[in-house]
């Protein structure tokens, strides 16, 4: 399964394929304190990928490929007040 949830840790695995899209979207909407490990993610569909630059979630370990981990914001963004 390329996506598991665990409380807040969400680790994504393999390739992570279009369906994953929509439950990571809504994962990362009702966990506020997300956190991502991507250390055995071998590839993302572009929606996923979206997902992850729209929402932002802190990640704790990139995936291998250093040109995908690149993409990929390492923590959330703080929203200026």
């Amino acid at each position: 399964m390329p996506m598991m949830t665990d409380g807040p840790l969400a680790r994504l695995s393999g390739a992570v394929v279009i369906e994953e899209a929509e439950a990571l979207a809504e994962w990362l909407r009702a966990t506020p304190d997300a956190a991502l490990d991507l250390s055995e993610c071998q590839g993302l569909h572009s929606a996923v990928l979206q997902v992850l630059l729209a929402a932002a979630p802190r990640l704790l370990a990139p995936p291998p490929d250093p040109w995908l981990a690149a993409l990929l914001p390492t923590h959330k963004a703080e929203v200026p007040r």
